[in-house]
């Protein structure tokens, strides 16, 4: 059952503080003042994998607190006095899983086109394209004003 059938939908927004998902999050309040619905902000955090010996700093990382501030930090930027409703929330694991998981009853899914992994050439991040292929919703993917 999607959020049309139980009341005002349900747009679930991957941020991770790269300029592509603000813009997705931009997006989203937007859609969700035209249409009713409720945004659904949400950041996915793990501890990163590295070769090698890992430094003993990275392990007592606040992963979950960096997580909160860069949501924090994008919501301020983005909503500004927008009286959109918006539920922020910080989920440990792979930023892939997490929205898929999110947005399992969503109306829509929308990210941005490239997070701040990977290659700056590339068109589509792999979260994005992992999202666009295995979401259970229609998934629309924003770009940066500054991207090509």
């Amino acid at each position: 059952m999607t959020g049309a059938e139980h009341g005002p939908g349900r747009i679930v927004v991957g941020v991770d503080g790269s300029r592509s998902s603000r813009e997705a999050l931009r997006w989203a309040v937007r859609q969700a003042e035209a249409t009713g619905a409720h945004v659904h902000a949400v950041i996915g955090w793990s501890i990163p994998v590295t070769y090698g010996p890992m430094p003993v700093p990275q392990l007592w990382t606040d992963w979950s607190g960096i997580a909160r501030s860069t949501l924090d930090e994008a919501l301020r930027a983005t909503l500004g006095d927008r009286a959109c409703e918006v539920k922020a929330e910080v989920v440990e694991g792979g930023a892939a899983l997490v929205l898929l998981e999110a947005a399992r009853d969503a109306d829509l899914l929308v990210v941005g086109s490239r997070g701040h992994g990977g290659f700056a050439g590339l068109l589509l991040g792999s979260v994005a394209q992992h999202v666009a292929t295995h979401a259970r919703c229609p998934v629309v993917v924003v770009h940066d004003r500054e991207e090509p």
